[in-house]
């Protein structure tokens, strides 16, 4: 009856010594994946950016909008961060554009650009491959003008394709980005007098959707039905303050990583930018 009883105490011990390894291991493989377009890396850094990024400490982040090449970027306190992993796409023009993925683990792979010129030389696609996922950082041209908008739909009509190519060979992909597009009238502030402005236009709006039914999921909206949720304001008229915004940036994820999503935000706290970051988490 003794050896008995210390033979249940041994199995419990280990039992519950398992569980709590577990439980360990399921912690540590949750990713927190954020996106943000910081609208100018330099200018964002004298705004507390470095403090704010250690904080939220993400596994990865994707950053829009760095307008630096990596030579005016202070690599080393990225680094000492915690992010050791850092590649920078900046566009062929100075102070404009670029794209970048701050990564705390090793990717087995990065692609800088998708190989279409028109994409590449604004610096505006990078894409970190791990064993069971993909992380890509996207920004999405603005249609400013008659010429950029025409650029704009050109982008998004090679983008779709491809991406549908890539999905071939990288099915669990997630898009994080800069999309310049608000989905639904929801996404905006003032969706009638915005109803013909760039970023909220019919064609703008009827590609993201066709892209999203193509095999994505908005991460915010599969957690968040609410309204008045934005992730950008114009500077001007107390906009921000106000809560007029948009919400352009988003985290869409491809279908077959649907089960593994457990949470999105959207991070209004943080100011470094007229942006604000949006976070998924996965398992």
């Amino acid at each position: 009856m003794f050896f008995s009883t210390i033979a249940q105490i041994d199995f419990d011990l280990g039992f519950n010594l398992f569980l709590l390894t577990f439980e360990k291991v399921k912690i540590i493989t949750k990713m927190r994946i954020i996106s943000y377009n910081v609208n100018g890396i330099r200018a964002a850094i004298t705004k507390g950016f470095l403090e704010w990024l250690q904080q939220a400490n993400p596994d990865i982040i994707c950053l829009q909008e760095i307008k630096a090449t990596p030579e005016q970027i202070p690599l080393d306190e990225f680094e000492k961060a915690g992010y050791p992993y850092n590649y920078w796409f900046p566009a062929q023009k100075k102070g404009y554009s670029g794209v970048a993925v701050l990564c705390k683990t090793k990717p087995n792979n990065v692609a800088f650009g998708t190989g279409i010129e028109h994409m590449d030389f604004e610096g505006r696609n990078l894409r970190v491959d791990y064993d069971d996922f993909s992380v890509m950082s996207l920004y999405l041209p603005s249609g400013t003008n008659i010429a950029r908008l025409d650029h704009k739909f050109m982008f998004m009509d090679d983008f779709q394709n491809y991406i549908t190519e890539l999905r071939k060979e990288i099915p669990n992909l997630l898009i994080c980005g800069d999309y310049n597009i608000c989905h639904e009238a929801i996404d905006i502030h003032d969706p009638i007098r915005n109803a013909k402005v760039s970023g909220f236009l019919p064609q703008e709006r009827s590609w993201l959707d066709l892209f999203m039914k193509n095999g994505f999921i908005d991460s915010f909206r599969h957690f968040n039905k609410d309204p008045h949720n934005y992730t950008w304001w114009s500077y001007r008229a107390g906009a921000r303050g106000n809560n007029k915004g948009w919400r352009i940036d988003y985290i869409l994820a491809s279908k077959p990583i649907e089960n593994r999503l457990k949470r999105a935000v959207i991070l209004t706290d943080a100011k470094h930018s007229d942006h604000c970051p949006v976070l998924v988490e996965i398992d």
